[in-house]
């Protein structure tokens, strides 16, 4: 033992790292002793069958690497663009009168939450099917309704996310790989069906929509042609939004890109004037389109063998569920978060539904929670400050694979967005995606109490990854 050396250390000033626990840190500045805290955490959390699952994929890194790389070819180079409109039963794959699509993994009637329920009594009641909420209760319960999650057919659905037979729907189409999704029009906010409200006005708006709106719609995009939904989405991450619960850019986009060809209808003038005041006065309008588009591109790169790439991740009131494009359409779920919000006047925390909604197809792709760093004022909307929006989104590129290469952020530089979440690298670091929502009342009939951030369940990214380390890892 060299005892100069020694001496000669612990008679210098010391400058300490310290990881992990800060209270030892605190400890050493107390006394005077420079300090520098390393915000570390052992892989997996030191959990060791999660640390077996990581170090049984290491001999197949190189493999798992290479697939990746082509999930990130195919989710940079994806390029959706809206087409059409239509009936949901003329279009959506699988589509009939008595099947009923959800948003979030698969979940039954008596599992729903009261938001989701409310939201299929309200369909039911515009499909013809049940004359009020007692007859509509009755048939969801008696087996006749079919119950399907809206991913199992290439589609999306906010919030609660029903989707029945007889609703008009936007119609993606991926120009590069061929595959399509699909969304109903957006309602707005407060009281509406996907919040799980089912009243007369709500009745009546998705009748208009179907009558009005999405006709008039439909004549106008005709005209215009197709419209390339990856070039708005890149500008409106320019303008401050960020693609999931902020979409005042988007929906101003899409209205300029419209009016010259509504203005041109033969309709009546006055109708013309109600759809321009619908979308006008409803910022979330643009949420029905940024969602099919981001599922159109991530379709794209499902099932790829020996991809970590997660492809869905999805909530249904009850359940937050991901897949994973190396394990096909296996779901891997837990029980849904409480969301930590704001809350509109009258109502608290207390009032409020698990986490909900298919609108978590935004994170996959780049946009959404993972985007907040180009759209500061969400703060405004779901809690926290715009330098907390920039530090969701610098975490983000931990867990992520690539940059992406059109979605850019501003106040970043124009840095890519994180784009293509790797449930391996969320196994490593123990981050796990920044999800912005908004929240319904825990009660059917209700509608929406408020918005906020919620942290996504950790089981059901360590349960997928043990299931990819079992499938890929070495035996």
């Amino acid at each position: 033992m060299n005892v100069d050396k020694i001496n000669k250390l612990f008679n210098s000033d010391l400058n300490v790292i310290n990881l992990g626990l800060e209270a030892f840190g605190e400890s050493l500045a107390d006394l005077g002793v420079n300090t520098t805290q390393v915000n570390w955490t052992p892989p997996a959390g030191g959990d060791i069958e999660l640390l077996a699952a990581l170090d049984s994929l290491e001999e197949r890194k190189e493999k798992i690497q290479t697939a990746n790389d082509k999930a990130h070819e195919i989710i940079l180079k994806g390029k959706p663009e809206l087409v059409d409109i239509a009936i949901a039963q003329d279009v959506i794959p699988g589509m009939k009168k008595k099947l009923v699509l959800h948003a979030g993994p698969p979940v039954t009637w008596e599992r729903m939450c009261g938001p989701m329920k409310g939201a299929v009594i309200g369909g039911l009641i515009f499909e013809g099917l049940a004359k009020d909420r007692a007859e509509a209760e009755k048939l969801a319960a008696s087996g006749e309704i079919e119950f399907d999650p809206c991913h199992h057919h290439s589609t999306v659905g906010p919030m609660a996310g029903i989707v029945t037979a007889s609703m008009p729907v936007w119609i993606m189409e991926n120009q590069v790989y061929g595959n399509k999704a699909y969304a109903t029009l957006n309602e707005g906010l407060g009281k509406v069906l996907r919040y799980g409200a089912f009243s007369e006005e709500v009745i009546d708006r998705l009748n208009w929509m179907k009558e009005v709106l999405a006709p008039v719609l439909q004549k106008a995009l005709k005209a215009n042609g197709p419209i390339d939904m990856k070039n708005i989405i890149a500008q409106v991450l320019q303008m401050g939004d960020e693609g999931h619960n902020r979409n005042r850019a988007g929906t101003s986009l899409i209205i300029r890109e419209l009016a010259p060809y509504l203005v041109m209808l033969d309709d009546e003038k006055e109708k013309i004037a109600d759809v321009f005041r619908f979308m006008h006065q409803n910022d979330h309008f643009f949420l029905n389109l940024s969602m099919p588009a981001c599922k159109c591109i991530i379709d794209a790169a499902r099932d790829i063998e020996n991809s970590s790439v997660i492809v869905t991740m999805a909530r249904n009131g009850t359940d937050f569920g991901i897949q994973i494009s190396g394990l096909g359409d296996r779901w891997f779920t837990a029980q849904a978060a409480l969301v930590d919000g704001l809350y509109l006047p009258g109502f608290t925390a207390e009032d409020a539904a698990r986490d909900i909604g298919d609108s978590v197809i935004t994170e996959t792709v780049g946009i959404g929670g993972f985007a907040m760093a180009a759209a500061p004022a969400i703060v405004k909307f779901v809690g926290g400050s715009p330098e907390d929006a920039l530090e969701f989104t610098q975490k983000m590129y931990e867990i992520t694979g690539v940059e992406n290469n059109i979605f850019q952020i501003p106040a970043l530089d124009f840095r890519g967005t994180p784009t293509g979440i790797d449930v391996i690298k969320i196994g490593e670091t123990g981050i796990f995606p920044v999800i912005n929502t908004g929240i319904a009342h825990k009660d059917p009939g209700i509608g929406m109490v408020g918005a906020g951030l919620v942290k996504p369940p950790e089981k059901c990214f360590y349960d997928g990854l043990k299931a990819f380390a079992d499938q890929y890892g070495k035996k």
